[in-house]
């Protein structure tokens, strides 16, 4: 997903399930903050006090990308998590270890992500760490196909699409062959075509098996699925059956599935655009909201914690340091992000005999 899906979507859904709007828009910033998170320098501030960071996205033009470390450490965990073959730990899936990483919607590794991120609900970061497992779960559906490092696997051939023009449709083509032949990661041979809500579109896998997707009939399971999530978050159900949640009602289904449609930019920023003026119009049946989504300007959460730093003699960035940064989203989300990773990586994954950094 791009900006539209895991910003306005994930805050739309969020205040279907009930959530506050304050909560809602924690949760809905924390979510795209994920693709935002690419900086793992430490914070120094003038007192002598540090704060550690991690990153959980890369550019896809980073040279990172091509590091296997790196890959293991941002986009399994991160954006395409293991699908265990859609199995449950205590079953053994026949086959390679590849495709045991290939995301699954909604599979039980997914599942037990969520009862693990549950765990933590208590914690100061809750609302935040709620943000990166939407972010997280909606990519296994949006994701699905495609596993998290550089691998034939991922390799798109005869890609197609209704949703674009015939030349357009042949500089797609030529761009895919080139991607799956220098660096098939994730669904980078797909371009953007996983992350277009409105896309309907084909191809040939790596392993020669044909494969065709209804982008709106999938996010349309996504948010649906989201929606039981926070639903169970909203009514303190830690055992996260999701299973027993109502999820969106016919109408929020209806009113999601039109904005699907209708926007159809191929630039994820666009579509976002448009979500953000259908707020302001109240159009999704809540009170008008200014929602917005500040990266790196004086509104983001980034500078509301640390401010602008200043260059020392060393070309060291020093942050003023005052006690309302521990109490700062930033942190929060940060603190939340390190937790994440640390559990799927050394508690989650390898219980389905999934090893990864």
């Amino acid at each position: 997903m791009q900006i539209d899906g895991h910003h306005t979507l994930t805050y739309v859904v969020a205040r279907f399930a009930g959530i506050s709007h304050h909560n809602a828009e924690i949760v809905a910033y924390s979510a795209q903050y994920v693709d935002e998170a690419t900086n793992d320098k430490p914070i120094y501030f003038d007192n002598g006090a540090m704060f550690d960071r991690i990153v959980s996205a890369h550019k896809m033009l980073d040279y990172r990308n091509t590091q296997e470390l790196a890959n293991h450490l941002v986009w399994i965990p991160f954006h395409f998590l293991p699908g265990n073959q859609g199995l449950p730990w205590d079953i053994t899936p026949d086959g390679s270890f590849i495709h045991r990483l290939v995301c699954k919607p909604d599979s039980y590794v997914a599942r037990d992500m969520l009862h693990m991120v549950a765990t933590h609900w208590d914690k100061p970061f809750a609302a935040h760490l709620m943000g990166i497992a939407m972010h997280v779960y909606a990519d296994t559906f949006a994701h699905q196909g495609f596993a998290g490092v550089i691998h034939d696997y991922n390799i798109v051939n005869e890609l197609d699409s209704s949703s674009t023009s015939t030349l357009e449709g042949i500089k797609d083509r030529l761009m895919s062959q080139g991607i799956s032949s220098a660096s098939p990661l994730g669904h980078g041979a797909a371009l953007s075509f996983p992350d277009r809500p409105y896309a309907s579109w084909s191809y040939i896998n790596g392993e020669g098996l044909p494969v065709k997707r209804n982008n709106t009939a999938i996010y349309l399971d996504a948010a649906n699925a989201m929606c039981k999530v926070l639903q169970c978050w909203n009514s303190g159900d830690t055992q996260i059956n999701v299973d027993e949640q109502p999820g969106l009602t016919s109408e929020q289904y209806s009113i999601i599935e039109q904005t699907f449609l209708e926007l159809d930019d191929d630039d994820g920023h666009a579509r976002h655009a448009k979500w953000i003026k259908k707020l302001q119009q109240g159009s999704f049946g809540f009170e008008p909201v200014n929602l917005s989504f500040d990266k790196d300007g004086s509104n983001s959460w980034k500078v509301i914690a640390r401010g602008h730093g200043s260059i020392q003699d060393d070309d060291k960035v020093v942050y003023h340091y005052t006690d309302d940064f521990l109490h700062s989203d930033w942190k929060k989300f940060h603190d939340a992000l390190k937790t994440y990773r640390l559990e799927l990586i050394r508690d989650i994954l390898p219980r389905y005999g999934i090893c990864v950094a």
